[in-house]
């Protein structure tokens, strides 16, 4: 009974709550997996990619995604150099709280943060051809060249943070052409 006390009513009822809820998902996984196997062709197929054009679906009258406005090798090349700026900023924060000192100072780490973020929220957008993706892509620019521009200003002689000004750069021109595409 001291346990119980200790950790709470409302984080026992959470914990068992999140228990019983995983149990569920465990114990109706074969039942999903045998009624896709026995749809076929029908069965949800795993994502690709990137879709070869987007579609234009319909609730009434309000179209939920556009054809887009620009080539799939444009995508492409924006999500893998947004995937790369992600990844790169991801081990450069690292990098740089190992360094310690003016590199570690909150706001530069705060930076990558945003960036890698940023570059993640703007992939999912692109991939599944948000009407939206245009704008994400431009917010995604600006944060790529803070960061590029911050890390700039304390990289020195730094490899790790060179190659980030130089890739967070290339990421924002990419998004920049994905959003200016769209709207032109």
């Amino acid at each position: 009974m001291t346990a119980l006390n200790t950790i709470g009513r409302r984080a026992f009822i959470t914990t068992g709550a999140s228990f019983l809820a995983a149990t569920a998902s465990l114990i109706m996984l074969p039942r999903v997996d045998a009624a896709i196997s026995e749809r076929g062709n029908d069965a949800v197929q795993p994502p690709c990619p990137l879709p070869q054009h987007f579609l234009t679906e319909t609730r009434g009258a309000t179209p939920i995604m556009e054809p887009a406005h620009h080539t799939t090798e444009e995508m492409d090349r924006c999500i893998q150099m947004c995937r790369d700026c992600h990844a790169l900023c991801i081990r450069t924060m690292r990098h740089c709280l190992d360094l310690g000192g003016r590199h570690a100072g909150p706001e530069h780490i705060r930076l990558l943060v945003d960036c890698a973020q940023m570059c993640e929220f703007n992939i999912d957008y692109m991939l599944r051809g948000s009407l939206l993706h245009d704008r994400v892509c431009g917010v995604c620019a600006e944060a790529c060249k803070l960061c590029g521009e911050n890390c700039n200003q304390i990289a020195g002689e730094d490899q790790m943070l060179k190659q980030c000004v130089d890739l967070c750069r290339r990421c924002a021109e990419s998004c920049e052409r994905m959003a200016s595409s769209v709207t032109a």
